[in-house]
């Protein structure tokens, strides 16, 4: 079975009513141009406010099913697309979410991903907005095939591709806001975004299946100062990790790829990493760091 990717990159304004125009009418070109499964980047509807502190901020938060995911609803029934849309979720009073809601082809809301890694750097305070997500990792069955959703800084951890693949995900879509500081670009970017692109490609060669992520693009200084530079660049992976396309860095743009879901079992067949886990030797993943001496972790393995 093939299917057809869009992915939307943009750069985002202050106005979030003139980002979820920009954002409709985006999907709407990829729709036209044939996509079928549509995701949009992280947090669509604002610039990327995390690079501050601020309480005014949780004002852009919605809830889940609401205005957003409505308009997306009857998108994705009127045109027979699966929607991936990316949401600050408002779950209740002083509880929020960085929230993707997974939305099928006959507009049917499948449920929602809330966003488990939560970063807490420079310019990137998101434990001040977000609470970890409490739904797990999860895959849908849709349409157009059964396809997992993490969120940004879930793309750095194998263990959130993988346990999402398990589920039977045959594509892994990330939405993302990721960027360079500006003043770091020219010493650290390309290793910066080199290291971005290889461990998502790994997580497709890991787990034998395609990964699409999009990235928003431009710069924004809501918080003023230097802001954040975004790369752009969205791109899909195949099963084998390599590069099926690849969005530019400075400009909007509709990435349209078709990918082959045949492809998957082919490359788990003659690669079957799942095959030759070794489940009974991985009880250390569930704990945050290992005791390095070895009589204690030769004991623990006999007990």
């Amino acid at each position: 079975m093939k299917v057809t990717l869009g992915l939307l990159q943009h750069a985002c304004s202050a106005d979030p009513a003139a980002n979820l125009a920009k954002t409709l009418a985006l999907a709407e070109r990829a729709a036209k141009r044939g996509a079928q499964i549509i995701c949009t980047q992280e947090l669509f509807r604002s610039q990327y406010f995390c690079q501050s502190e601020d309480h005014a901020n949780f004002q852009l938060a919605e809830s889940i099913p609401g205005p957003s995911t409505d308009l997306f609803r009857e998108f994705a029934g009127k045109h027979h697309v699966v929607v991936i849309a990316s949401l600050f979720e408002r779950r209740a009073a002083g509880l929020y979410h960085n929230t993707a809601a997974v939305i099928d082809a006959d507009g049917r809301l499948l449920g929602t991903y809330r966003k488990m890694h939560i970063p807490d750097d420079p310019l990137y305070y998101e434990k001040f907005y977000f609470a970890p997500g409490d739904k797990g990792f999860r895959a849908w069955p849709t349409r157009y095939g059964k396809i997992g959703v993490l969120i940004c800084w879930d793309q750095w951890y194998p263990e959130a591709a993988r346990l999402t693949a398990l589920q039977g995900a045959e594509i892994l879509f990330y939405p993302t806001a990721i960027g360079w500081h500006p003043k770091e670009k020219k010493k650290c970017g390309a290793d910066q975004h080199g290291a971005w692109e290889t461990i998502q490609r790994a997580h497709a060669v890991a787990n034998g299946c395609y990964v699409a992520v999009t990235n928003r693009t431009g710069r924004e200084r809501p918080a003023g100062g230097d802001g954040i530079e975004f790369w752009g660049q969205s791109f899909v992976a195949g099963t084998g990790g390599q590069i099926l396309a690849r969005a530019g860095a400075d400009r909007e743009e509709v990435l349209l790829v078709t990918v082959d879901l045949a492809a998957i079992d082919a490359t788990r067949t003659h690669w079957p990493f799942l095959r030759d886990r070794r489940i009974d030797a991985y009880g250390d993943l569930t704990k945050r760091y290992v005791d390095s001496n070895p009589q204690a972790r030769s004991r623990a393995w006999k007990r």
